[in-house]
């Protein structure tokens, strides 16, 4: 978790506990030591956010604090709650329960006529028709993207017809109907798009391909965008 973030959620479960919450207690919600609590507390105060109380005691938020607002024209926030709504068809269960987290953090702390168009917004998106993959974990997937890391597959194609093969996966593609990995297929020695129900089992190597995977990335888009 990024600082940024920790600071934030501090203050945010300060402001809804009835009680002092201790840095302990802090420390277990946030999967941090408790001395990290005490820096980020320290900094907050220095800040001038009105946290008070002690080290053994506990902490509160003074009554009235809250975050200074974000500034969104209506047409941003429907813009962001269609997007939180639209990550449901990607299939994945950890971009969306990040998704209705961001949404939560910014319905909490934008002026209350823009909360509307963020908690109801008049809209309605549709859940696509993309296929739930059923023995591969996307964010694993997406993990191994971020890390360049090889992943070992069992895929069955179209026919039915079932291979294994070394893959340096590059990106998540997502479709309505459809979501693909593009990746450089070391079987095929070109880049490949696998689509992600079809994937029998998925294995992360401990093998890395981070030379090489900017070279891969621009390669594969310079492919897709000559290919329309």
């Amino acid at each position: 978790m990024r600082r940024a973030d920790r600071l934030f959620d501090i203050i945010q479960a300060l402001r809804s506990a009835k009680r002092p919450l201790t840095a302990s207690a802090l420390a277990a919600r946030l999967e941090v030591t408790p001395r990290t609590v005490y820096r980020d507390i320290a900094t907050l105060q220095a800040r001038r956010v009105p946290i008070e109380g002690a080290a053994g005691v506990g902490y509160v938020l003074r009554r009235g604090y809250d975050l200074p607002p974000l500034m969104f024209t209506t047409e941003e926030a429907e813009a962001i709650a269609v997007g939180v709504r639209m990550v449901r068809r990607l299939r994945d269960d950890a971009l969306l329960a990040a998704s209705e987290s961001v949404l939560s953090k910014l319905t909490s702390v934008v002026p209350a006529p823009m909360r509307a168009s963020l908690a109801e917004p008049r809209i309605w998106v549709s859940e696509g028709s993309a296929a739930r993959p059923t023995r591969l974990d996307l964010a694993e997937v997406r993990s191994a993207i971020r890390s360049a890391r090889k992943l070992l597959i069992s895929y069955a194609d179209e026919q039915g017809r079932k291979s294994r093969r070394t893959i340096h996966p590059i990106a998540m593609v997502y479709y309505v109907d459809a979501t693909l990995i593009a990746a450089w297929c070391e079987l095929r020695r070109d880049y490949r798009h696998f689509r992600v129900e079809r994937v029998k089992s998925c294995v992360a190597l401990d093998d890395f391909f981070a030379d090489d995977a900017e070279e891969h990335r621009a390669a594969w888009l310079a492919q897709q965008q000559r290919a329309g």
